[in-house]
């Protein structure tokens, strides 16, 4: 049975200034948006500069820290965030929503283009296939924590994986169940999926791999954006069943958890921009 590393938060000590890793994955999505951004600045596939690459950052990396904590707030922790409102700040602990995240990058651009006078979908369709890096680099930084741990697995599976940060979830899954009692005692903790690397490969690596090999051809405006929507809410649906479901505004449920539940509508919307920009093609 693999047991979680459970690695030390904090990256780098320098005197009273820690540097979380989760901290350290922000950074490198950030970079991994330049780096690429800039690489498609300079194949021709781009209107930006460098240097409105780097405005366009700004606005993103804003719309990102704001929106990913207020959606974690909002979405799945409201009532513990009411009784801890400083909490609201430690960003460096971890808990941000893509969900609200992802809102609130669409606001950040929506004010560059509108100040830059482009297209909102010209700016989605370019910055869609930077960001599924930054989003594997941000599950990292959940693994690393030993946070968003998966659903029990069977311990027969290969990579099964105790996380004793969920010592106190394995004991109450383990009193409605006297299976899961038989192995809590075995093993010590129960074994659950590695949901973080789950996610890592499917709305990082895969999602990735689909938009930028999509976007290397010339598309309808508003294609690349809307296959995003599409691929990312597919990959949270599919991977959100082996992943300890969150509460919620809607409570717990095994049947559809919230990450699902934000995750439909992006789906629905994803098919039928899909469908609305192809028309225009065959127009």
């Amino acid at each position: 049975m693999i047991i979680h590393p459970q690695f030390d938060p904090v990256a780098i000590q320098l005197g009273p200034l820690a540097i979380h890793w989760y901290g350290l994955m922000y950074l490198l999505g950030f970079a991994s948006f330049l780096i690429l951004g800039n690489y498609r600045i300079k194949r021709g596939h781009a209107f930006l500069t460098s240097k409105l690459l780097d405005d366009l950052l700004m606005y993103g990396a804003v719309g990102v820290v704001l929106g990913g904590r207020l959606g974690e707030v909002l979405f799945y922790q409201p009532g513990y965030y009411l009784s801890h409102p400083l909490e609201i700040l430690m960003v460096w602990k971890g808990g941000m929503s893509f969900h609200g995240g992802f809102i609130g990058v669409l606001i950040g651009v929506a004010l560059f283009a509108r100040k830059h006078g482009r297209s909102f979908w010209e700016v989605t369709d370019f910055i869609a296939p930077l960001v599924p890096l930054g989003l594997a680099a941000g599950r990292i930084g959940n693994f690393i924590n030993g946070e968003l741990w998966g659903r029990v697995a069977d311990p027969k599976l290969p990579w099964a994986m105790l996380f004793p940060q969920a010592k106190m979830d394995d004991l109450i899954q383990a009193q409605q169940s006297s299976d899961l009692m038989v192995t809590l005692l075995q093993y010590g903790g129960l074994p659950r999926h590695p949901s973080q690397l789950y996610e890592f490969a499917l709305e990082g690596l895969a999602l990735f791999a689909l938009l930028w090999c999509f976007s290397a051809k010339t598309r309808v405006r508003g294609q690349v954006s809307a296959l995003f929507l599409i691929g990312y809410g597919l990959a949270r649906f599919g991977s959100e069943f082996f992943r300890t479901p969150d509460a919620g505004i809607f409570g717990q449920s095994d049947v559809i958890s919230m990450g699902q539940w934000l995750s439909l509508p992006m789906i629905v919307i994803g098919l039928a921009l899909f469908y609305v920009f192809g028309r225009r093609k065959a127009a």
